[in-house]
């Protein structure tokens, strides 16, 4: 029964859950902790909409941030939500779930920039899975990347080793005394994303300093390139791509201006592709709803998978 199928859309600055069918009320609940079990944690989310809505849920269908094996996922979570009466879990990674709500089973990539960033390709007989692979060894443009350049920007200038910045002024009001910050920061278990939320304060001040606009521009030109290999991978050779670009990162602003630039100017250069940048059909949650019927010959369907 689609009424109890819950959608669930789980990122690291936070985690939405609907009903493919109803009000379209949506619950939401604090973002992954991308180190610990995915499965727990959507377990716990599982567990509160059904005690939230009173609605029986049969079907759960996820697209995880974070998410490294997808059918131990799939099998754990199916365990730990059983008892509720979950009887079918298909889980696959975000990356899927916002391509499929903002292009559904069309070509094109789609790049979607949070906390973290990955960019998918999807051609006519494969797919392309660029960047995504987490803080630590990338997300370049992301949201974290674009905080923890903001950091490093305000400790130069602290140190007389940058240019002086209104970031600094940002950073002291949230993380205090300079000199000490990085402990108050580093003992928070959710620095990952208290990091990423000085992204904003880069685009709110781009307009009117250097560092900041220097540090959007730079994101920029990462999604940009991410972009560009993906479709190469994924053999998109019909152009215009369409291209979708999605997260709080890309929208309207200094890093989603920059980043359109930099896809305009990688049109007229070596590798050129011809890009169209549509408006998402749909969000991520619709598109965790789709993945109980992707089609069997879906370029994606590897990606996803099944219990129950």
């Amino acid at each position: 029964m689609q009424d109890a199928v819950l959608a669930i859309d789980g990122g690291q600055t936070g985690v939405r859950a609907r009903f493919a069918s109803g009000s379209g009320e949506i619950f939401e609940s604090a973002g992954l902790i991308t180190h610990q079990p995915l499965s727990t944690q959507i377990a716990d989310v599982v567990a509160h909409v059904r005690e939230a809505s009173g609605r029986p849920i049969k079907t759960v269908a996820a697209g995880l941030s974070g998410l490294v094996d997808a059918e131990k996922t799939a099998h754990e979570l199916l365990s730990r939500t059983a008892g509720a009466g979950v009887e079918h879990v298909v889980v696959t990674h975000d990356s899927v779930t916002s391509y499929l709500g903002a292009l559904g089973e069309a070509p094109g990539v789609v790049t979607a920039s949070g906390t973290g960033v990955v960019t998918l390709a999807v051609g006519r007989e494969r797919h392309a899975r660029v960047d995504g692979w987490g803080f630590s060894m990338g997300d370049a443009g992301s949201g974290f990347w674009i905080g923890r350049a903001v950091l490093e920007a305000v400790m130069r200038a602290h140190d007389g080793r940058g240019p002086d910045t209104a970031l600094t002024e940002v950073v002291e009001a949230e993380l205090g005394d300079l000199p000490t910050a990085y402990i108050r920061l580093q003992a928070d278990p959710r620095w990952v994303s208290r990091t990423a939320q000085f992204a904003a304060a880069a685009a709110r001040l781009a307009h009117h300093d250097a560092v900041a606009r220097g540090i959007c521009e730079a994101a920029a030109a990462e999604v940009a390139l991410s972009i560009r290999a993906a479709a190469r991978a994924a053999q998109l050779t019909e152009q215009p791509v369409s291209v979708c670009l999605l997260g709080g990162v890309l929208r309207p602003g200094p890093v989603r201006e920059a980043t359109l630039a930099a896809l305009a100017a990688g049109a007229t250069g070596p590798d050129e592709i011809l890009v169209e940048v549509r408006r998402p059909a749909a969000d991520a949650l619709a598109g965790a709803a789709r993945l109980p019927a992707l089609n069997a010959d879906s370029p994606l369907r590897e990606l996803v998978c099944a219990a129950g």
